[in-house]
C-alpha cells in the first residue's frame, strides 16, 4: 500500500497552488515512470479487492424434479484475488486512465436451503469470478490548501462469469439450480468493484495533505515547489511546471530577475527529468546574500600550518612594509564578503560563478580590537561541478580567477598585484574548502515521501541543468 501511495505521490506531488509566472524548474514524468507506477500499483488494488464482502442473497426457485426451493446465501467474503494484465496509460488533458483485465476472484460462503416445505439443509460453497474488467480514470487537482488530491473520475467494471458450487448435505442436488443466483451474484458483485478502486485512490489524501510545499534547505533558506501551472497530460507524458524558487525563511520577497522561457528535450529513457534552471540558481545566491550570510572571518588558526605565510602584520609587511611598521608584531583578521548576488551561467557541460566582494584587513591590537588596514575589492571566477546526492542537489568549486583593486588604504598606497600569490593561496585553502563544505550538504530536489532516486545522471545545458533519473519507493 505504502507503495502504491508513493507513486501516485510521483505524479501529484507538485500541484498545489497556482501562480502566474514562468516556472524555474520542470519535471516530465515518462511512460517508464507511469509503468513502474502500474506495478506498484496493482498491489494496493489487490488489497482492496481482497476485502470484497458480498450481501446476503434470499430467493425462490422452481427446480425440476424436486419443486420450489428456498435458498439463503450468507457470509460470502473473498479468499484470492489474481490480476494477471493490466496496463497504465494517459488521458490527454485529464490524468491517468488504469485498466485491469482478465481478473480472478474466489469468494466462499455459507448456504442453507428448504424444499418440500420441510426438508432443509445447509453446507459452505465456493464462488470463482472470471473474467473482470475493471477500467478507471483518475484525475489530478489542487484542493484548498494548495495541496494535491486525487479523485476517480470515472469508472467501469464487468464481470465475464460467475460460477458457484455447493459443498456439504445433498450439494449434488443443489447444483442444478446455481444458474439462478448467478445473475443476482455477477450484479453485486459489478457493484461492488469501482467503489473500492475509488478507496484505493483517495486513500492517498490524506498522505498528501501532509506533504509540505515548501523544502527547507537550513534556517535561511527554503524552497517553493508550487506549481505555476496546472499539469500538462500529453500521451506519453506528464509535465509539471514548477515554481522553482529560493525564499528567506518566513519571508518571501522576489529577487529582482524572473525565470526565463525554457523547456526539456524529448527524453524517454529514465522514469523522471527535472529541469533546473539558472533562475532557481541564482535565487539562492539572492536569498542568502540578503540574509547576510555570504562573509567569512579568516584567522591565522584557519591557514594550513604547513604555509610558510601567516596572517600577521610581519607577513604582510613583506609586502606592504608599512603595514609591519605600524602595527608591529600583531596577528591579523580578514573579513571576506559579498557586495553583489553571485551570478551563475549555465552553458552546455560549463557551470560558472562571477562573485563580488571585498577583502577586509584588520589587525588584531592586544587587547583585541580591529584596527583597518586596507579593503580590497575582488572579482572572483569559479568553475562549479555539479551532482545528485541522495536526492539533493550537491556541488563543488574551484577557482578559475580573481582580480583585486584596492577600495580603502589606511596605511598608504601600496601595489595590490603584490599580493595577489597571498590571497590566491587564501581563497583556495580556506575559502573555497568553506564553500565546498556547504555544497556538498546538498539541496532538496523535488521529490516526495520515501522516493530515491537511482540511476541518476546530471548535463548542464543552455540556462538549465537536466537531471535524467529513476525513482525507487521503500515501505
Amino acid at each position: 500500500m505504502k507503495m502504491f501511495q508513493s507513486c501516485w505521490l510521483l505524479l501529484v506531488a507538485f500541484v498545489p497552488v497556482t501562480f502566474s509566472t514562468n516556472a524555474g524548474v520542470k519535471v516530465t514524468l515518462t511512460e517508464k515512470g507511469l509503468e513502474y507506477g502500474r506495478k506498484l500499483g496493482m498491489a494496493t488494488i489487490q488489497q482492496k479487492l481482497q476485502t470484497v464482502k458480498l450481501p446476503d442473497v434470499s430467493g425462490k426457485e422452481k427446480v425440476s424434479p424436486i419443486g420450489k426451493v428456498e435458498y439463503h446465501l450468507s457470509n460470502m467474503h473473498t479468499v484470492s484475488v489474481q490480476l494477471p494484465s493490466s496496463t497504465v496509460s494517459l488521458v490527454p488533458g485529464t490524468g491517468v486512465q488504469l485498466s485491469i483485465a482478465n481478473a480472478f476472484i474466489n469468494l466462499d460462503g455459507n448456504w442453507k436451503v428448504k424444499y418440500l416445505r420441510v426438508i432443509k439443509d445447509s453446507g459452505s460453497f465456493n464462488l470463482k469470478v472470471s473474467g473482470l474488467a475493471v477500467s478507471t480514470t483518475i484525475t489530478v487537482r489542487s484542493d484548498e490548501t494548495g495541496r494535491p488530491a486525487v479523485s476517480t473520475v470515472s469508472c467501469a467494471a464487468t464481470v465475464g462469469s460467475v460460477s458457484v458450487k455447493f459443498h456439504g448435505g445433498a450439494s449434488w442436488l443443489y447444483n442444478l439450480f446455481t444458474k439462478f443466483i448467478d445473475k443476482a451474484l455477477r450484479s453485486s458483485l459489478q457493484g461492488k468493484i469501482c467503489p473500492l478502486v475509488a478507496d484505493a485512490v483517495s486513500d492517498l489524501n490524506p498522505h498528501l495533505k501532509t506533504l509540505n510545499v515548501l523544502a527547507r534547505v537550513d534556517q535561511y533558506a527554503e524552497i517553493d515547489y508550487s506549481m505555476v501551472s496546472s499539469p500538462t497530460v500529453s500521451k506519453s507524458s506528464v509535465n509539471l511546471d514548477i515554481k522553482g524558487e529560493f525564499y528567506n525563511i518566513g519571508k518571501h520577497q522576489e529577487p529582482p530577475f524572473s525565470p526565463a522561457v525554457f523547456s526539456l528535450p524529448p527524453e524517454n529513457n529514465n522514469m523522471l527529468y527535472i529541469g533546473l534552471s539558472v533562475f532557481t540558481a541564482n535565487s539562492a545566491g539572492f536569498v542568502y546574500n540578503k540574509a547576510g550570510v555570504l562573509s567569512l572571518y579568516i584567522t591565522d588558526d584557519m591557514i594550513p600550518k604547513s604555509s610558510p605565510f601567516r596572517l600577521s602584520t610581519a607577513s604582510f609587511g613583506i609586502f606592504i612594509p608599512q603595514v609591519a611598521k605600524l602595527f608591529p608584531g600583531l596577528l591579523m583578521k580578514l573579513m571576506v564578503k559579498a557586495t553583489a548576488n553571485p551570478l551563475l551561467t549555465f552553458e552546455p557541460n560549463n557551470a560558472t560563478v562571477q562573485a563580488s566582494g571585498t577583502v577586509t584587513a584588520f589587525a588584531i591590537q592586544t587587547n583585541g580590537t580591529l584596527s583597518p588596514l586596507f579593503i580590497l575589492n575582488l572579482e572572483s571566477s569559479v568553475s562549479a561541478k555539479l551532482f545528485v546526492s541522495s536526492s539533493r542537489l550537491a556541488g563543488s568549486v574551484t577557482l578559475n580567477n580573481m582580480n583585486m583593486t584596492l577600495g580603502t588604504s589606511y596605511v598608504g598606497d601600496f601595489k595590490v598585484t603584490r599580493l595577489d600569490a597571498v590571497f590566491n593561496m587564501v581563497l583556495k585553502t580556506v575559502v573555497i574548502p568553506k564553500v565546498n563544505a556547504q555544497l556538498a550538504s546538498g539541496y532538496p530536489l523535488p521529490t516526495i515521501g520515501q522516493m530515491k532516486l537511482v540511476n541518476t545522471s546530471l548535463q548542464v545545458l543552455k540556462d538549465y541543468m537536466l537531471i535524467a533519473t529513476d525513482a525507487q519507493f521503500t515501505s
